[in-house]
């Protein structure tokens, strides 16, 4: 017969843990996004495209639809030897193509690391050590000759293209800050510095968005993709949009279509989504770099998801939901926590903690209780769908404005590529929000950067 007592503090062990996790779903409930909210976000974000397409508008939109003068899509049967130059992060890279019949695609790469000095310094220093980067990779891969070597150069910044192969950056992201760059056309700035080396014989034909990047790569294989989109680092779409709807439009009169680079990761900056903030989506604000800026790609992408995570835990200490109180002295260090930790954490199965006993660990948490593992768990799930379901609620608005009856959505980034349930609910929620009739699907963009920049390279540089 058991003890009485016993049973008495484990009925009110459990009943303490069940509190605390009522206690801990009310913390986290602006994060959970019922479909109502939802389209009321696509209302919203379908009036701001249309501003940013719109001549008289476009100057105050927070989505400025930026045209790409990508219009024309590949066929499969593109061919030849191209470079691409892949820059978007603290990490880029240089890479050799070799595109052939029948879908034929070989790659050679190199990455190279952007230091925190590069990525802050200045302009002109950033783009020698990139021109450097590319001499050292032409060496190596013997292609020094005195024909011309086409290169398509991905650059994954709010740009605005007067044409294909140039691009003024209208602001930096992702932790850049590099002066004398900013309104100044990034593939001119490049060039110069290319020519600065001797025999580098390089011409950069296109620049296009890492989005545009996936989209082609997706439409080289499946001519169905209609949508590219991003869910990394940052995060960002584009779509192919009918010319008469850009208003701005001045190009080929014979051009029916072209490729909108969106850049929505600035939903937002015009408090359009005020009520769906929480008071961790201003914490992370007001700390960043570009405060004010990128509101929407602060709630959803891999570079904010492991301090929203932080910031909540923190929340849950204070309050004594988890660890009875106690705070892990890594957890008072700002990015402390990186996106990986969510999906490690929702990689287990229902009810079980392998992934989340490791992260706290890790963290200095050496025993952690059920409860503990519970709250957690929750928290990482309503931060995680909540990036998804507002992703799902932008693709949503896009394919009811293109209303096509049968698209291809390219995806690649972080995020997408690791979270364990990531596109199962981007796939879920579309279906949930999305005008009956059309139907659509996800892709995922093996090497979109790279192969997408050579394919559109390769249509502009058809001899190379």
């Amino acid at each position: 017969m058991s003890d009485p007592k016993q049973s008495c503090k484990g009925h009110l062990n459990n009943l303490k843990t069940w509190r605390n996790h009522i206690r801990v779903r009310r913390l986290c409930r602006n994060f959970v996004l019922p479909n109502n909210k939802l389209r009321e976000f696509m209302n919203r974000i379908t009036s701001c495209i249309d501003e940013g397409l719109g001549k008289e508008t476009h100057s105050k939109a927070t989505i400025k639809c930026w045209q790409t003068y990508v219009q024309d899509m590949p066929t499969g049967n593109e061919k030849g030897q191209f470079l691409a130059l892949d820059l978007g992060g603290s990490n880029f890279r240089v890479l050799k193509l070799d595109l052939g019949e029948n879908q034929y695609f070989k790659m050679n790469q190199e990455t190279y690391e952007c230091s925190k000095e590069l990525m802050n310094g200045s302009g002109t220093i950033l783009f020698d050590y990139i021109a450097n980067c590319l001499n050292k990779f032409v060496t190596k891969e013997g292609l020094k000759t005195n024909s011309q070597l086409p290169l398509g150069f991905t650059f994954s910044f709010p740009m605005s293209q007067s044409s294909i192969d140039s691009g003024k950056l209208v602001r930096w992201t992702k932790g850049f800050t590099c002066d004398g760059v900013v309104d100044q056309d990034v593939v001119q700035l490049l060039t110069k510095s290319i020519k600065n080396i001797p025999d580098l014989n390089i011409h950069i034909c296109a620049i296009l968005n890492d989005t545009v990047g996936t989209l082609m790569s997706c439409a080289w294989l499946n001519p169905k993709t209609r949508i590219g989109l991003i869910v990394g680092t940052g995060c960002n779409c584009c779509y192919i949009e009918k010319v008469k709807n850009i208003q701005l439009y001045s190009g080929d009169q014979t051009k029916t279509e072209m490729v909108i680079n969106l850049e929505w990761g600035a939903y937002g900056d015009n408090s359009e989504l005020e009520d769906f903030y929480t008071k961790y989506d201003k914490v992370i604000d007001e700390n960043s770099e570009n405060r004010g800026q990128q509101i929407f790609e602060k709630m959803i992408s891999g570079m904010y998801l492991g301090e929203l995570l932080r910031l909540v835990l923190l929340d849950m200490i204070d309050k004594e939901l988890i660890f009875d109180g106690i705070k892990p002295s890594m957890l008072n260090t700002p990015q402390s926590l990186t996106s990986d930790v969510l999906s490690l954490i929702e990689n287990d199965p229902p009810g079980t903690y392998v992934g989340t006993r490791k992260f706290l660990q890790k963290i200095g948490v050496a025993n952690p209780t059920d409860g503990d593992c519970m709250n957690i768990r929750y928290a990482t799930e309503c931060i995680s769908r909540r990036s998804a379901y507002l992703v799902a609620a932008g693709l949503s608005a896009i394919l009811n404005k293109m209303n096509e009856k049968d698209v291809i959505i390219g995806v690649d980034g972080s995020v997408y590529r690791f979270h364990p349930f990531y596109h199962n609910l981007l796939m879920g929620k579309i279906s949930e929000l999305v005008n009956s009739g059309i139907k659509f699907g996800i892709i995922l963009s093996e090497d979109g950067s790279g192969r997408g920049a050579a394919v559109l390279a390769s249509a502009v540089c058809p001899d190379g």
